[in-house]
């Protein structure tokens, strides 16, 4: 439970005086037993300091989608703000999630190319230039606008590192998919399992004489590597290699030598790219589907985030039972994500749909809805989380003023 967190606040600036400021636990909004898991409803900056006197150095994966600013109205806020005023508190917010996270964490920033540029040099300079990972392209629609100059259909991912080089020795990799799984056979029947082959021979340019040989297969046919290449290992290295069978030449014992690499000793994964196109990740269309079948009485948000997207997030940056914050929950994907990828999380929420969506949707999660990744994942239901609300007290015997707006 996080009721015992406490915090003052001069809030004198602002005309509220000193503030004493609390967590209170909301039992009707809650469901099941001991967890951490937690939504918290109120302002992001004030729930960020309580929440460092427990969290800090905690936090694996933190994913914000901030309002964008681009001058529109929406169901559930109005994203109509001065540039300068908006980039304060996005900047605001990262400042106080950077404490938070864990030496290896990671802070990921959904984006739109009008803010994109700005939003970057300012995090820079909060996480230093050195600890920027990537730019990620997500295709967030893959129908024409046509209204616009420009039919545009992707957004921006900001991807910064507590410490660059711990983030890139943990980081995750992305699943393979069944094309490369199917590449590994066991044609001679090997009794460790499926493999496949990878050339034994590399490009010249930094080799050393004794790379340079014929190689002898069992049969005794003779091989040398193709001109302008050499043998990846010295002979003597490779005849221990083929005395324990691990180099393969051919179902009649003539072909080019090649390495077996087994699947059961790899790493399995790809190396993160940098495009996710919509056939990955989803689209804003997919996650407002998802979001109609779950509230089929309330109004949905706009330009939600869907599930795949943020799976593929926490797939990178996180690993089971590690804590995931997202300082701007709005419908509540994170949390659900988190919840069926078995991630400890925290989500924070300013507006009244921190109870009436998010809540419900957490509760829909425990229930084991069937939307979103919950069949990739075979998601059966289970779990708990508890609700907070900001509670704040102000003396206002010490207020000195109110600033004037000039």
């Amino acid at each position: 439970m996080l009721t015992d967190l406490q915090a003052t606040l001069d809030t004198r600036a602002e005309g509220r005086g000193i503030q004493s400021v609390t967590l209170q636990a909301v039992k009707s909004l809650s469901s099941g037993g001991k967890t951490d898991n937690a939504i918290i409803q109120g302002d992001n900056r004030i729930a960020l300091e309580l929440l460092k006197q427990r969290y800090k150095g905690k936090v694996r994966c933190a994913y914000i989608d901030p309002p964008y600013n681009n001058q529109e109205k929406y169901t559930h806020y109005v994203d109509d703000q001065s540039h300068d005023t908006w980039l304060d508190e996005i900047v605001e917010c990262v400042k106080r999630i950077k404490p938070l996270l864990s030496p290896e964490g990671s802070l990921w920033v959904s984006i739109d190319d009008r803010q994109v540029h700005y939003l970057k040099v300012a995090l820079d300079d909060v996480f230093g230039r050195e600890n920027f990972v990537s730019t990620i392209i997500w295709e967030q629609r893959t129908t024409r606008e046509n209204r616009k100059v420009f039919s545009n259909n992707h957004e921006y991912l900001l991807v910064y590192a507590s410490d660059f080089k711990k983030f890139k020795d943990k980081r995750g990799l992305l699943d393979w998919n069944q094309e490369v799984l199917s590449r590994f056979k066991n044609p001679d029947n090997d009794p460790r399992g499926p493999w496949q082959s990878i050339s034994l021979n590399v490009q010249a340019g930094h080799a050393t004489k004794s790379q340079f040989y014929e190689l002898v297969a069992p049969n005794g046919k003779r091989h040398s590597p193709p001109k302008g290449r050499c043998w990846v290992h010295n002979q003597d290295r490779l005849k221990q290699e083929i005395a324990k069978g691990n180099i393969w030449f051919g179902k009649d014992g003539n072909g080019v030598p090649r390495f077996k690499r087994f699947l059961s000793e790899m790493r399995r994964g790809f190396t993160p790219h940098t495009l996710w196109t919509a056939d990955e990740v989803g689209t804003n269309d997919h996650a407002k589907k998802h979001l109609l079948e779950l509230f089929t009485k309330q109004d949905v948000f706009d330009t939600p985030k869907p599930e795949s997207l943020i799976k593929r997030i926490l797939s990178i940056a996180s690993e089971p039972n590690d804590l995931v914050l997202d300082a701007y929950l709005g419908s509540g994907t994170t949390a659900a994500v988190a919840h069926k990828m078995g991630r400890q999380y925290i989500g924070i929420e300013r507006g009244d749909h921190a109870a009436t969506h998010c809540v419900e949707r957490i509760k829909e999660v425990i229930a084991g809805e069937r939307g979103g990744i919950s069949t990739e994942i075979g998601w059966t239901g289970g779990g708990a989380f508890h609700f907070y609300r900001l509670d704040s007290r102000s003396d206002r015997s010490k207020i000195t003023g109110k600033r004037s707006r000039k």
